[in-house]
C-alpha cells in the first residue's frame, strides 16, 4: 500500500473513532506509521487530509451490480441491497461521526452513484413490464437506499427501534419496496 493510501486509511479510522477534535495529526501519523511532516507534505493541512480520507472511504462500491436486463427483481435487488447494507455497516462508525460533526462528503459519493444506478434499473423494470409504470424511479431508489442507510446507522444507536433480525429486516424492506412499485416478488424457482 502506498504511503498516501496508508495515511488516508489511518485518518479515516482515527476520525471514525475520535471525531475531528480527537483526530490529531500526531495520532494519525502514528496510526499510519509515518511522521507528521509526511502528513503535511502529502496533504498540507489536517482539514484537507480529513476531507480526502472521508471522501476516499466512501468511494469503494460493493461488487454487486444490477443487470442490464432485469429478470428476477427480488433476487437481483436482494443481492444488491445486501451488499450495500454491508458496506454501510462497515462504514457505520465513520458515517455516525460524520453526521455528528456535520462533515458531509462532497458530491460524487458511492451511495449517490449507487442510488442513480438503482434508479436506472428500476426504470428498466418499468419499461420491461416487471413493475408498475406509475412511480418515479429516482424517488423509489432514494427510498430503498434511505432504508438501508437508516438501518445500518441506526441499528446500533437505537436498538429498540430495530428489534428484528437484520436479515429478516432486509427481506421485509425489500418485500415492502417491491409491493410499492408493483414488482413481482414471489419469484418461482422454475
Amino acid at each position: 500500500m502506498k504511503i498516501r493510501e496508508k495515511i488516508l486509511h489511518a485518518a479515516a479510522r482515527v476520525y471514525a473513532e475520535t471525531g475531528y477534535r480527537g483526530a490529531t495529526t500526531r495520532r494519525i501519523a502514528r496510526e499510519a506509521g509515518v511522521n507528521e511532516i509526511t502528513l503535511f507534505r502529502h496533504f498540507g493541512t489536517k482539514d484537507v487530509l480529513l476531507h480526502e480520507a472521508i471522501e476516499s472511504a466512501g468511494t469503494e462500491e460493493p461488487a454487486a451490480a444490477l443487470p442490464e436486463t432485469p429478470q428476477r427483481p427480488r433476487t437481483e435487488l436482494m443481492e444488491w441491497a445486501r451488499a450495500h447494507l454491508a458496506a454501510f455497516r462497515a462504514r457505520g462508525a465513520l458515517i455516525r461521526t460524520c453526521l455528528g460533526d456535520r462533515t458531509i462528503p462532497r458530491s460524487g459519493s458511492a451511495p449517490a452513484a449507487a442510488t442513480h444506478r438503482l434508479a436506472l434499473y428500476l426504470d428498466r423494470l418499468r419499461t420491461g413490464g416487471l413493475a408498475r409504470d406509475d412511480f418515479d424511479p429516482a424517488a423509489a431508489a432514494a427510498l430503498l437506499m434511505g432504508a438501508l442507510f437508516a438501518d445500518a446507522v441506526g441499528r446500533t444507536i437505537m436498538p429498540d427501534m430495530y428489534g428484528n433480525d437484520p436479515e429478516e429486516a432486509l427481506q421485509e424492506y425489500l418485500d415492502l419496496f417491491l409491493r410499492a412499485i408493483g414488482a413481482d416478488f414471489e419469484e418461482s424457482t422454475a
